[in-house]
């Protein structure tokens, strides 16, 4: 009976959600869009020639924002847009696939190999792993793909290349922070507006790489 009111509830709210009624007037796949746009425009990050790659892309609404920015006026993209998910996703024109398990080898290879030679501008990763309800196994969880996410950066992307995860405060958190930081000439804290009150979500921006 509770599990039955709170679908209800969620169902309510999502329902009366400005964000969800904004996503679909604008044809975004879903609200999380206006997360990414308010943390690309204060941060003034992705313009035209670009590199991005999208880390747990699915359903698609970071790669159509990116996409926004990159595309020009007969349709065609100036950059690169390559977005990774473990589910499928449906096509975006001008965006580059990959289905996969990021935590494998053989994907972050094929990753690695569509990115080549060339420096990668952004990394964005909305990535987030089925949670347990074990606090110590999620954060953990939650640590390891920030954690990837960050080395895969460090890697690929330019000197004034920028990072944005999504984690979650509570355990584990301050420590994701501090490994920002070893990396990035500057690091920043945001919850957007978009993101629900209730949620622990938080998205850490990383700026310039070091050395």
């Amino acid at each position: 009976m509770a599990k039955n009111k709170f679908s209800k509830a969620w169902v309510h709210q999502h329902i009366n959600d400005p964000y969800v009624k904004m996503a679909q007037q604008k044809g975004y796949r879903a609200r999380a869009a206006f997360k990414l746009i308010e943390i690309i425009e204060s941060e003034r990050l992705i313009r035209k020639g670009d590199i991005v790659v999208d880390l747990g892309a699915s359903p698609g609404s970071w790669s159509q924002v990116v996409r926004e920015r990159l595309v020009n006026k007969d349709g065609t993209i100036n950059g690169r847009i390559i977005s990774l998910d473990l589910l499928p996703m449906e096509p975006i024109a001008g965006v580059e696939f990959i289905q996969g398990d990021f935590r494998e080898d053989a994907v972050l290879h094929e990753l690695e190999a569509r990115v080549g030679q060339q420096a990668v501008n952004v990394v964005i990763s909305d990535m987030a792993p089925n949670l347990s309800g074990v606090a110590s196994a999620d954060s953990a969880r939650i640590q390891h793909i920030c954690e990837l996410a960050l080395d895969f950066a460090k890697h690929h992307l330019t000197p004034e290349g920028a990072l944005i995860v999504k984690a979650f405060h509570g355990s584990g958190f301050s420590q994701i922070v501090e490994e920002f930081k070893k990396v990035f000439r500057k690091v920043v804290e945001r919850k957007p507006k978009a993101s629900r009150d209730k949620s622990a979500e938080t998205f850490i921006i990383g700026k310039g790489l070091k050395n």
